[in-house]
């Protein structure tokens, strides 16, 4: 017969979620959590404090990979980044927000499916060039865009990257998740390899991008509604409206 197996080490789960509900401190919700885990497992408290300090150690050089490539990109937006992408993009006349999205999708799945993570990402990618260029190419076709316009392309842009990893690296072999679930399988006595469970999220991925493009082709068109824009036969864009010194904003 198998031991009855405790279930109230779980309640640390619980006390992370309340926390983060409750917006307390990040740092100090995992702390209380760690320590109202090992005492529902009945871990004397000096291993309590040993296992804390073990994961200490191992994590201590994680604000420094943190820090350092957002200090990298706050000095390459203060000395312009951000503007040089807004005006590369606004040099491409067809390119439109949704357009550029799209490229950008299929761009971060494949290299997510080769196991390049690493290349996008928000503080990266998304805040300092993708953003910028998304608002770039809208405000050559629609001139001054509004506040809400700007937030939302700001949003597609992270939802972009999300969805170009979060099914882009669901394809490479070596993902944590795939590992874990072949591990897992096979200790509830099912056999499958990685590479089986790896090529099966192809077509998650193919779908995810059809639907997310599909999403940001339609964005473009709901862009063009909402600042009024049109133009055919006959029919021009409205100029971008420009500063005192003649300069466009």
């Amino acid at each position: 017969m198998h031991a009855a197996v405790s279930l109230w080490p779980l309640i640390g789960v619980v006390v992370i979620i309340a926390g983060f509900i409750l917006r307390f401190n990040p740092m100090l919700v995992v702390a209380i959590a760690a320590i109202v885990t090992g005492v529902a497992a009945q871990f004397p408290a000096e291993q309590v404090l040993a296992e804390i300090g073990t994961g200490f150690i191992k994590t201590r050089n994680l604000p420094l990979i943190i820090l350092l490539p957002l200090a990298i990109i706050g000095l390459l937006e203060r000395h312009g980044l951000r503007i040089h992408a807004q005006n590369w993009i606004a040099r491409i006349r067809s390119a439109t927000a949704g357009r550029l999205l799209i490229v950008y999708l299929a761009a971060r799945e494949l290299t997510a499916a080769m196991g390049l993570t690493s290349l996008g990402g928000h503080p990266q990618m998304v805040r300092p060039l993708l953003a910028p260029m998304t608002e770039g190419a809208a405000e050559t076709r629609y001139g001054q865009l509004t506040d809400a316009v700007r937030f939302k392309l700001r949003a597609y842009a992270a939802a972009t990257d999300n969805v170009g990893l979060f099914f882009g690296e669901d394809i490479f072999v070596a993902f944590g998740a795939i590992v874990l679930m072949s591990t897992f399988l096979h200790e509830a006595g099912i056999d499958v390899e990685p590479l089986h469970i790896a090529l099966w999220g192809i077509p998650t991925a193919i779908s995810a991008f059809i639907i997310h493009g599909y999403r940001l082709s339609r964005l473009d068109a709901a862009l063009d509604r909402e600042m009024g824009y049109k133009q055919g036969p006959g029919l021009v864009a409205s100029p971008v409206p420009a500063n005192n010194d003649g300069m466009q904003p």
